[in-house]
């Protein structure tokens, strides 16, 4: 099975190196790409050091775009399946061949949080809990910690689903039109790690996004 590493980055300097060099050691013979969305600093140029290819949005699209982006590269590059994570140094690569093994039983694993959510702040553990249930709601199944961003996707997933979303929004619609298309949706445990500088999320913007993301779900149901 061919592996593709896609890490959606804005912004990375201080950490995307680390995060592409763990990678190429914990899976020697696969391929990382890093997709530099529009970066005011060095991002590309450490990806590119550590080893990535790296895929350029001049101006920032949105990290949907950015993971669009890095999964048509992957095709592209004859992935087999693709390991989706963040640049920050949130999602342990330690925890990415349970991810892999569980796409023995699913198409689409996701990293999940849910046993161990030490360290996760109140407000974004309340909005997790909101946002999964309106994503299991819209998919018809039970989807587990649907913010997360760390998931392994078969590249038959990667196909067939394509999103119109553009930023943060994106991976709930992936989750729920995989979903509606009858994929099989699993998890693999991973430990919640919050060491990053800082997230590029926006509370009040990008919730409302989400808001008409559940609105158009639930129009085309």
């Amino acid at each position: 099975m061919k592996l593709v590493a896609v890490i959606p980055a804005k912004d990375a300097a201080a950490t995307i190196g680390t995060v592409v060099r763990a990678l190429r050691s914990k899976f020697p013979d696969g391929e990382v790409v890093v997709v530099d969305d529009g970066s005011s600093d060095e991002t590309g140029a450490q990806a590119r050091e550590a080893g990535a290819v790296v895929v350029t949005h001049e101006v920032n699209q949105g990290k949907g775009a950015a993971l669009q982006s890095g999964f048509d590269e992957a095709l592209r590059r004859g992935a087999d399946a693709v390991l989706a994570l963040d640049a920050d140094g949130q999602h342990d690569v330690n925890a990415a061949p349970g991810l892999i093994a569980a796409l023995a039983d699913a198409e689409l694993v996701i990293g999940s949080r849910e046993r161990d959510r030490t360290g996760m702040p109140w407000l974004r553990r309340k909005t997790n809990d909101v946002t999964t249930w309106w994503t299991s709601y819209l998919a018809g199944q039970r989807v587990p910690d649907s913010q997360s961003g760390y998931r392994a996707i078969k590249a038959s997933v990667l196909r067939a689903v394509r999103p119109v979303s553009r930023r943060f929004e994106y991976e709930s619609e992936f989750l729920v039109r995989a979903a509606r298309q009858g994929f099989r949706i699993g998890q693999a445990p991973i430990p919640t790690l919050y060491n990053a500088p800082g997230s590029h999320i926006h509370p009040v913007r990008d919730t409302m996004r989400f808001v008409r993301l559940v609105l158009r779900l639930l129009a085309s149901r």
